[in-house]
């Protein structure tokens, strides 16, 4: 046979190809993609900030779904941390005849409520759900 002598006392000729390692492979690459289609269908919906709504000495954000908030004091400034999307947004509202400057930022994940007065505030917050969407109400009031 031609080409079949030795060369470094090995045959010159590949050795035969092992298909089995190419099928197990690619369905180990299938089931990948599989798993993580099926995957996407049964994760929840994100939380998305649809509106915020200023009335007086409080705030109301509607959401797609329940929205968990995270709620900070320093210094007397209202933090409200939120892991949702949603645009930023920035406004003013009356705390007990006092101005009060509230913010919406975006920080990494998260949007961030801050409200900030002359005086120190405090706030309380429910969640509760309206017409399939969720309404967070902030009440704010000086401490």
């Amino acid at each position: 046979m031609r080409g079949s002598e030795l060369e470094d006392e090995q045959h010159s000729t590949d050795p035969r190809p092992r298909p089995w390692v190419r099928v197990i492979a690619s369905l180990g690459v299938f089931g990948f993609l599989i798993g993580l289609m099926i995957g996407r269908m049964f994760q929840p919906d994100p939380l998305w900030l649809e509106r915020v709504d200023v009335l007086e000495q409080r705030l109301e954000f509607w959401f797609n779904v329940e929205p968990v908030p995270h709620e900070e004091h320093v210094g007397g400034v209202v933090i409200l941390r939120l892991q949702s999307f949603g645009r930023e947004q920035q406004g003013q509202l009356e705390v007990q005849g006092r101005l009060a400057n509230w913010r919406l930022q975006r920080e990494r994940r998260d949007l961030v409520l801050k409200v900030v007065a002359a005086r120190p505030l405090r706030s309380e917050w429910h969640a509760e759900e309206v017409d399939g969407r969720w309404r967070l109400v902030v009440s704010l009031m000086e401490q």
